[in-house]
Formats: C-alpha cells, structure tokens, sequence
C-alpha cells in the first residue's frame, strides 16, 4: 500500500530504473561525447516541457543511444549535431512534441476559442 502511494507521488519506479541506467549508460561514453550529452539533457529537460516521465526517459534513452552510436562508429561530436547544437536540440525535441506541456496548452486554446466562437455564432450569452 505504501508502494503505491509513493508510485503516486514520485512516479512509477520503473522509469526510475530506466533513467539510472541511462545515467550509467551516459558515464560509460568517451569524455567529449558524455559532456555533450550532459549539456544536451540539461537543454532538453530545462527548455523541453515533457509533461510525461515515461517520454522523458524515453527520450534521454534516445538521446544517449544516438551517441553511444556515433561513439561505435568513431563519429565526432560535431557530426552528429552539426554547426548550431540549440537547432539539433529543438528538432530532438520536436520529435517528442505530443508529449511538451506547450502543446498541450496550444490544443486547449484551440479548443477553448473554437468552443467561444461556436457561442458567438449561436448568440449564447451568459
């Protein structure tokens, strides 16, 4: 019972789980493609809104998967998120964008003004 309750609170303890792997996952790269990643989870959990954890991890799986990759393969830093990093974040992130609190938010005022427009146009009042 008491599992549940801080389930509740906190969230379910396997996405727990999965982000601490994805942290021993993220010490486990070279040094130059770690501190990228760093610097980009910092980016994409600070800008990015994900208004779910489950997508969260999921993303930040995604993101070190990428890297661990581009590490097998001997690519550089630069080649996998090219000359402006905030661009290769923001198109990261928009992969993940049904689940940004902002695009909740921007389908509520839709729905909110087509419901206002709706009364306009049947004369409610009140």
């Amino acid at each position: 019972m008491a599992a549940r309750w801080i389930e509740r609170v906190t969230g379910p303890w396997e996405q727990k789980r999965r982000y601490w792997r994805y942290k021993v996952r993220r010490r486990a790269l070279p040094a130059h493609h770690r501190t990228a990643v760093e610097g980009l989870d910092r980016y994409v959990v600070v800008t990015g809104g994900i208004a779910r954890g489950d997508v969260l991890v999921q993303m930040l799986e995604d993101l070190v998967e990428l890297f661990e990759q581009s590490a097998a393969d001997g690519l550089s830093v630069t080649d996998v998120v090219g000359a402006d990093p905030v661009e290769f974040a923001e198109t990261f992130l928009a992969t993940y964008d049904d689940a940004r609190w902002v695009t909740h938010q921007r389908r509520r005022l839709d729905e909110t003004i087509a419901r206002a427009s709706s009364l306009e146009q049947h004369g409610a009042r009140g």
